[in-house]
């Protein structure tokens, strides 16, 4: 790919962090059932090990600032752990590089039963800009199972708070069903 395609690509984007988020309130209104339903669905807390696939740190940033002040999604239940033997559900970024391939699937063997996974960004969904070629196994769901895909280069941290959450709720429709 011509670099001059990826330019015309990040200038097309714009900044996402850095501008201010419109208020949705349709997330704010209720962060006490949200909460609840995380805890119904796993017990306590949604333990979540994002790991970084082969990506270009752009949904990283998006998916840091799910931490900050005004997301707070710490106080929904959610956080982030170091070890996929403690996580409940992978958030995988960028396309799966074919040096992070095998890593990728240790993590996902490694995370215990019900495992979620969601892909971020466009990367994750499809393989981007970046595809599939003699470095890139492209897409997350060509290597491991993906639940969820967010789309978006980067997709906004909404988006993948969204994301997360209708993992949740479809993971618990689908533990509910005898």
């Amino acid at each position: 790919m011509p670099i001059f395609q990826i330019i015309r690509q990040i200038v097309r984007t714009g900044f996402k962090t850095e501008a201010p988020p419109l208020p949705d309130e349709a997330l704010r209104a209720e962060p006490q059932r949200l909460h609840g339903e995380i805890l119904r669905a796993f017990g306590g807390a949604l333990s979540i090990r994002q790991v970084d696939a082969g990506s270009c740190n752009g949904c990283e940033l998006e998916i840091r600032a799910l931490n900050n002040a005004y997301y707070n999604i710490e106080g929904l239940g959610i956080k982030f752990v170091a070890s996929p033997r403690h996580a409940d559900m992978l958030l995988v970024t960028g396309p799966v590089s074919r040096h992070m391939e095998t890593a990728l699937k240790r993590a996902y063997d490694a995370t215990p039963e019900p495992k979620l996974v969601v892909a971020v960004g466009d990367c994750g969904c499809d393989g981007g800009i970046f595809g599939e070629s003699y470095a890139s196994c492209g897409k997350v769901s060509s290597v491991i199972p993906v639940d969820v895909v967010v789309s978006g280069c980067p997709p906004t941290p909404v988006a993948i708070l969204q994301g997360i959450l209708t993992a949740v709720s479809a993971q618990k429709g689908t533990s509910a069903s005898p």
